[in-house]
């Protein structure tokens, strides 16, 4: 694998490392080192990918950006029970323009992705979640994005692209791949109208703070729907983090995060995930351990990853059939997981693209409730996207 555009992981954390106990991650981990260039990726599961690039965050004033702390932080905590390999294959330099570093990681991570290995971003501004998206574009036919976000990221398509405003781009842009876009822990007040509503118009999926700090198990299905999963640190309240990455006094909390990293990591589907918003602090332990260990649960996740969605052998599954304002819903329980599905049958025949979008995952709620003749809100904006 060629990897023109990485440099490699800096001597001051290869320094640090030396120091660490041998049984800790940072020993653990194949590093992309100046002396010893790239390592051999064949056997490798995860990568760790910097992406220096903050030019188009709305507050950018030319401060430099490293991710040295994050990778220190990381390095030094112990690995789980792990049969996942791990590599770190250093940084992403910003170019001579943004859309020059938006290239270099749309092409390093459509190799990666090609060879089936997971790449953890961490970035600057989360504009670079674009770029993760269009790596998509000659891989699969529709992408999958859920965005952990206190916003929704909207903004005006037409101006140029900023952090706070990707997701219009995303959706505008061709070629025309994306298939839902979901937020998890949106704070209303940090959202115009406006968005709010084209955020149902469109059909896509919106979880409110309360709605998933109140149960977190709602994230699950979401997450094992999504290709690529973009973490803004800002959805971490600011007692969680450091008074340079203080943001709002509301949003997750440091478990909160973790588990949601986690069942990311548990999803089938997903592959490739973004923790963007950090800036940098050589005085900032608290956030960079906050990342390192939500870094540390995704790949607890993918190491946990269990293939249930086989529904070509009857024996995988337990099939169960409702009648809900006579519309008849069919459900999937994995014999394995207990996990759940919903089936969307015409999605085959309205658009070529989206045959593989026919079961949508979903929870024993939503069962229930259809048995209770409640259409499921996943089912219905699945049904309502693809019936315009």
């Amino acid at each position: 694998m060629n990897f023109n555009f990485l440099s490699p992981v800096s001597d001051s954390v290869l320094a640090h490392n030396e120091l660490l106990s041998q049984q800790s991650l940072g020993k653990k981990l194949k590093i992309h080192t100046t002396t010893h260039g790239i390592p051999d990726l064949d056997d490798v599961n995860i990568v760790i990918l910097g992406v220096l690039e903050n030019r188009n965050h709305i507050d950018y004033i030319g401060e430099a950006f490293n991710l040295n702390e994050i990778r220190k932080s990381f390095y030094a905590l112990y690995p789980g029970s792990w049969n996942t390999v791990v590599a770190d294959i250093g940084d992403i330099n910003k170019g001579e323009t943004t859309e020059d570093t938006y290239f270099a990681l749309k092409e390093t991570l459509s190799v990666l992705i090609a060879k089936n290995i997971i790449p953890i971003i961490l970035g600057g501004s989360q504009d670079i979640t674009y770029a993760n998206y269009r790596a998509y574009d000659s891989l699969i036919p529709m992408v999958n994005i859920v965005n952990v976000d206190c916003e929704f990221n909207l903004g005006d398509s037409s101006k140029p692209i900023k952090n706070n405003s990707f997701v219009g781009k995303v959706i505008l842009d061709q070629p025309y791949n994306l298939f839902n876009y979901a937020t998890i822990g949106y704070q209303t007040y940090f959202n115009s109208q406006e968005e709010i509503d084209l955020m149902e118009k469109l059909y896509f999926e919106s979880y409110r703070l309360g709605q998933v700090s109140g149960d977190v198990t709602i994230v699950e299905p979401v997450m094992r729907d999504a290709n690529i999963v973009s973490i803004d640190l800002n959805s971490v309240k600011a007692s969680e983090v450091s008074l340079n990455q203080k943001y709002s006094p509301n949003g997750f909390d440091g478990k909160e995060i973790c588990a949601i990293s986690r069942y990311a990591g548990i999803s089938n589907k997903v592959s490739s995930l973004g923790i963007y918003e950090y800036k940098p602090s050589k005085d900032d332990e608290i956030t960079t351990m906050l990342i390192a260990q939500i870094m540390w649960y995704f790949i607890e996740g993918v190491n946990y990853r269990v293939n249930d969605d086989d529904f070509l052998d009857d024996d995988n599954y337990q099939k169960f059939i409702t009648l809900v304002d006579s519309q008849e819903l069919i459900f999937y329980k994995s014999v394995k997981t207990g996990r759940w599905w919903i089936e969307i049958p015409f999605l085959s025949k309205v658009n070529n693209k989206l045959k593989r979008h026919t079961l949508l995952p979903c929870m024993h709620q939503d069962y229930i409730d259809a048995c209770n003749n409640i259409v499921p809100e996943r089912w219905y904006k699945a049904f309502q996207k693809n019936s315009v």
